[in-house]
């Protein structure tokens, strides 16, 4: 709960225990610092502070010590000794004179000094450039950020705007930095989430779907990007806002296209999959071609049986760990998890995560109830526990799911 201004709400944990040092130059995207220093904040970050002689011109040391509630260094009289304890360097915004001279080891201020540390170190490096087009549209710009891959240093653009390469959101940014320092991690897995709606044509114009949002799928896979894990997502139809900074997203509509879609994925060595699509269990026989004709009376549409998704990519994905999710409605606990456990040995999953319609969305209701293959249950109480219980897991991987 939020009891002063300074405060955050704790919106994840991708950065927490992890220590970040933010460089903030003179460009005009550093009136920005005051956002992403409390977003960098919402996800566990604990702060130090750099500020370039320039970027003070543009936003005060008092400010951004408000945002970051950490040190601001604006000299070289700060203590410098939090150099060697840095887990990532993020630079935003990044003129192009600071990038330039880090490829240099020009050493014209303390931030130049972190960025020097930070890459003996090989400490984990973000910049984030903001200028005018035409600047940035240079070859000689072309030429520093190749070098500055080149040296393992991560460079994000933003959009173009107005004339301006401008610095992506607060949130973009802090994302790719939790993605960027924790694949790093040991265990980093490359997993396929499926979420969202599909679909079955009735005509050219008509269809039957299913009622999903795509906000919990959404959510699997950020926690999981965030936590550095290679995350393909296929997306069926979705309302919930989608995490704009996922890599891959596959869009498949019907059910018939998110299973073509998965057995391509399977030819590659995948290590989860999260079920998490709400997948047309009757799909339209056969559809019409154009649009039928109104007001000709009732309408008979033949619904025929889909196949199960979770058991077609059985042997597919024989090795990997397996989660799905299962809904019932007008049952007891007892026997929502008794389902739970026929759908794992039906389908060989590793685990199911089970709930009913009546408890979604419904205060002191859990959010659902992770089941294993030996019928343990665990009460997951909101999406922050599944998310986190499903993370386990997929470190955990196969080998640890027996």
């Amino acid at each position: 709960m939020v009891t002063r201004d300074t405060d955050v709400i704790q919106t994840g944990d991708s950065l927490h225990g992890r220590h970040v040092l933010l460089g903030i130059t003179g460009g005009i995207a550093a009136v920005e610092s005051v956002k992403l220093a409390r977003e960098l904040r919402r996800h566990g970050a604990e702060l130090t502070v750099v500020m370039t002689p320039s970027a003070q011109r543009i936003i005060t040391p008092l400010a951004v010590r408000w945002a970051s509630q950490a040190e601001v260094i604006t000299d070289w009289d700060g203590d410098l000794s939090v150099l060697n304890s840095v887990d990532a360097v993020l630079v935003a915004p990044a003129t192009r004179d600071v990038m330039a001279s880090h490829i240099h080891g020009l050493q014209h201020g303390p931030l130049m000094m972190a960025l020097s540390v930070a890459r003996s170190r090989t400490v984990p490096v973000l910049m984030i450039p903001s200028m005018h087009q035409d600047l940035a549209t240079d070859p000689v710009t072309d030429e520093i950020v190749e070098e500055l891959r080149q040296q393992s240093v991560h460079v994000l653009w933003g959009p173009d705007e107005e004339g301006k390469r401008k610095t992506p959101s607060p949130r973009i940014v802090v994302a790719h930095l939790c993605h960027h320092l924790n694949k790093r991690l040991p265990k980093r897995r490359h997993v396929v989430v499926t979420l969202g709606a599909t679909r079955s044509p009735i005509d050219d114009v008509r269809f039957v779907q299913n009622t999903s949002t795509g906000a919990t799928g959404w959510a699997i896979a950020d926690h999981l990007h965030r936590h550095g894990h290679n995350v393909t997502c296929v997306a069926g139809l979705t309302t919930a806002v989608e995490p704009e900074w996922l890599p891959l997203v596959l869009r498949t509509p019907t059910p018939q296209a998110m299973l073509a879609e998965c057995l391509a994925l399977a030819n590659d060595p995948i290590d989860a999959w999260i079920h998490a699509a709400a997948v047309l269990d009757y799909v339209v026989g056969q559809p019409a071609e154009g649009k039928l004709a109104s007001q000709q009376g009732p309408l008979a549409v033949e619904l025929v049986e889909h196949e199960k998704h979770i058991q077609a990519l059985e042997s597919a994905c024989q090795h990997a760990v397996r989660i799905g999710f299962k809904l019932e409605s007008g049952i007891k606990q007892n026997d929502l998890i008794h389902r739970a456990v026929a759908q794992i040995g039906q389908a060989n999953m590793t685990a199911v995560v089970a709930n009913r319609l009546e408890d979604i969305g419904v205060t002191g209701k859990p959010r659902g109830y992770l089941v294993d293959r030996q019928g343990a249950h665990f009460v997951l109480e909101d999406q922050a526990r599944l998310n986190d219980a499903l993370l386990t897991l997929v470190q955990r991987g196969p080998e640890g799911s027996n």
